[in-house]
């Protein structure tokens, strides 16, 4: 177990803040999270768990305690369990994410292509459902392994009991620094079947001469859309998509759609829409804008950038300033998908 005083969280969030905590624990197997969850137990010092630091957003030191899993290994995939059909896959919470969606292409195992290059840890995909062109962890998590820090137990929920919603589950709220996730359990195919009809996926393909894409083939189009939409976090510091994109009723989109001409919108059922943060914070004018060292990157409006010694409350300023923007104009509130410490 890694245990540091005085600790720079400056390479564990990647808007590159220069912030420090208190104490920082790291563990790399169950045995130290439970060491380290009675350690919690025992200080009246307050705590946060991170993941890969992709989607935080630090606005001062933090006066307490920060844990990170540094725990690795994807579960051995044998020629046997290929044959079998769905198969379970269990990760380290602290493997890379993408790295495990790489591992899972080259042994054969499909279900993950659409996230492709999505920052951060395994474990924080249990926590914050990540998601991309029309795909969510929740639709491949089967099991999670986390030590309760209350009792040091190794505790096991179910894929379906963790609240899964958009970018949401039990572990942002009723759960939220109650557990050390230790491994998550995805459970993947043996057929490949493409999902090509979300964003410009199917167009991009196209554009290569592509019409039946190999999962690899998939997995480069998606970076390479990504890409180009979005800043690499280690030249311009980024958390990725800084909002989420708000579901408003039927009613309250046909009305917008009136006023705004060809206006983006993804059906989630027969009463609810989906409408693109992204396009929103553009209409308002914000796209490529900066407001100090804190600015809204010039491809993609979804996401706001340090241009260079931004603090914490610098990038807040600007997250409150296109909502409020975005509030006038459309009448609808935005909400920061980052977690603001």
């Amino acid at each position: 177990m890694r245990d540091f005083e005085n600790y720079s969280l400056k390479a564990h969030n990647t808007f590159g803040i220069e912030a420090k905590c208190s104490r920082f624990l790291e563990y790399e197997n169950v045995a130290e999270a439970q060491e380290v969850a009675g350690i919690l137990r025992e200080s009246d010092t307050p705590y946060i768990i991170i993941g890969g630091g992709s989607n935080l957003l630090l606005t001062q030191d933090f006066d307490g305690i920060v844990v990170h899993s540094r725990l690795m290994g994807t579960g051995p995939v044998s020629r046997e369990m290929q044959l079998m059909g769905p198969v379970p896959v269990s990760c380290g919470s602290g493997e890379v994410w993408d790295d495990v969606v790489a591992y899972c292409i080259a042994h054969g195992l499909y279900g993950m292509e659409n996230l492709s290059l999505i920052p951060g840890d395994v474990g924080a995909s249990a926590v914050q459902n990540i998601g991309a062109y029309g795909a969510e962890a929740k639709d491949l998590i089967v099991e999670v392994e986390a030590v309760e820090i209350a009792s040091g137990r190794l505790v096991t929920f179910r894929g379906e009991d963790c609240g899964y919603g958009y970018r949401d589950s039990k572990f942002k709220h009723e759960w939220k620094n109650k557990y050390l996730i230790t491994h998550v359990t995805y459970q993947l195919s043996t057929t490949f079947e493409p999902r090509l009809d979300y964003g410009n996926i199917r167009s991009e393909l196209e554009r290569k001469g592509i019409t039946t894409p190999t999962a690899q083939q998939l997995r480069d189009t998606i970076i390479e859309i990504r890409n180009a939409k979005l800043p690499d976090p280690k030249v311009m510091g980024n958390a990725g998509s800084f909002f989420m994109n708000p579901i408003v009723s039927r009613e309250k989109y046909e009305t917008l759609a009136v006023q705004y001409e060809g206006m983006p919108h993804y059906d989630i059922d027969a009463d609810k829409v989906k409408i693109p943060a992204g396009w929103m914070i553009d209409q308002c004018g914000w796209k490529g804008k900066s407001l100090g060292r804190a600015g809204v990157h010039d491809k993609q409006a979804l996401v706001l950038v340090n241009r260079g010694g931004a603090t914490g409350a610098e990038i807040v300023a600007l997250c409150e300033t296109i909502r409020k923007d975005v509030k006038a104009k459309f009448d609808i509130d935005i909400h920061p998908e980052v977690n603001i410490i």
